[in-house]
């Protein structure tokens, strides 16, 4: 039971995040829009953008995962672990993103990944 919510917690946010990140390089917002008069328009527009919706959805999927997992986990397991999502995501941001990725930042999403690995023993 415990990984399985850790598969969907990982899963659901690098969905999340790939979706935020694809979509707000594709439509920034303005520093503008986050004046007090404008905030409720920004937001009405970031309602439109159907990436953005899917991506909230996930993080929602991601959070109440994560809350069953502290129901049959240790946090000290469950915070750790699901860092899984860290590594994933590196790799996904420089294959489907196309996103340039420092040695060092592999380096990092490595060490998180041996230390997820770690934990599964």
């Amino acid at each position: 039971m415990k990984w399985l919510m850790v598969a969907i917690i990982v899963g659901s946010t690098v969905l999340a995040d790939l979706l935020q990140s694809f979509e707000m390089k594709r439509h920034t917002v303005a520093v503008e829009d986050l004046r007090p008069g404008r905030v409720a328009g920004m937001l009405a527009s970031l309602a439109r953008r159907v990436p953005l919706v899917v991506a909230v959805f996930f993080m929602a999927v991601s959070f109440f995962a994560f809350m069953k997992l502290l129901s049959v986990a240790d946090l000290s397991f469950a915070v750790p672990v699901t860092a899984a999502s860290v590594a994933l995501e590196t790799v996904l941001a420089r294959v489907i993103l196309k996103e340039k990725v420092t040695a060092l930042r592999w380096a990092g999403a490595l060490s998180v990944a041996c230390g997820v690995a770690l934990l599964a023993m």
